[in-house]
């Protein structure tokens, strides 16, 4: 079975989250509908996804919110991501670790709030 995930946000601020995926982690803007009514933008690293479409009011006693979650990004070249995000002076916030699983990684806290874990490729 072939599978790909692609992930949707809904940010406060759409132009501030098209800065930090771009800017901060390097993906590519393949859509840009942010003048529409419905602004949407889609993001592209590899074959990683996101879209993000601008926040609307939420019923929150209509919807359950997820408790968290963490956004894990494999990339090639740690050293180099990490670099791209001092460049940007994007706060880091767990820097570059060894972890007892095997891998490197560090952390970091996109403007919408999301948790992102850079890693290497697993295996």
């Amino acid at each position: 079975m072939t599978a790909a995930l692609r992930i949707e946000i809904f940010p406060d601020d759409l132009d501030e989250a098209v800065d930090f995926y771009t800017r901060v982690l390097g993906f590519a803007l393949t859509r840009d509908e942010r003048l529409e009514e419905s602004a949407y933008v889609a993001l592209q690293l590899g074959d990683v996804l996101v879209g993000a479409a601008r926040r609307a009011p939420v019923d929150v006693a209509a919807r359950r919110p997820p408790t968290g979650v963490e956004l894990v990004l494999e990339v090639d070249d740690l050293d180099g991501a990490r670099r791209r995000v001092l460049e940007a002076a994007w706060p880091i916030d767990e820097d570059l670790q060894e972890r007892p699983w095997g891998l490197r990684d560090f952390r970091l806290v996109d403007p919408c709030g999301h948790y992102w874990r850079l890693t290497e490729h697993s295996g």
